[in-house]
């Protein structure tokens, strides 16, 4: 191996390494530019990645999604968003009681808040 800060080629073609003072004399003094023009670099494209989309995937679908858009154009959609985030504190209330009433720990009412918001988009509650 070359000491360290000693300039070292690697050969491809046979894997060696070979120090810049055992190379021939022609070779010596010119630039590393020069001695990369033998080779052909190749340029990689990146991956393409699909784009993260936030929101509802399933906005303006579902039975309820027509309702929810009229009762948003009437309301506005400042009072429109009070009233849904009323409503879906009132359900997870209603869920928690129940999750209380059968006896279910905080992971089992955690996933059916999660079910319900599932739900809702699905049927357009969230369009």
């Amino acid at each position: 191996m070359a000491a360290l800060g000693a300039a070292t080629l690697v050969s491809c073609s046979g894997l060696q390494s070979k120090r810049a003072s055992e190379l021939p004399g022609q070779m010596k003094g010119e630039g590393l530019g020069q001695l990369r023009s033998g080779f052909s670099m190749v340029r990689v494209a990146r991956p393409v990645r699909p784009q993260v989309r936030m929101g509802n995937p399933n906005e303006g679908k579902g039975v309820f999604a027509p309702l929810v858009v009229i009762a948003r154009n009437i309301l506005g959609t400042k009072r429109f968003n009070q009233l849904r985030g009323k409503g879906i504190a009132l359900h997870s209330q209603v869920i928690t009681e129940f999750c209380k009433s059968i006896g279910a720990d905080a992971k089992q009412r955690q996933g059916l808040i999660r079910l319900a918001k599932k739900n809702g988009e699905k049927l357009g509650f969230l369009a």
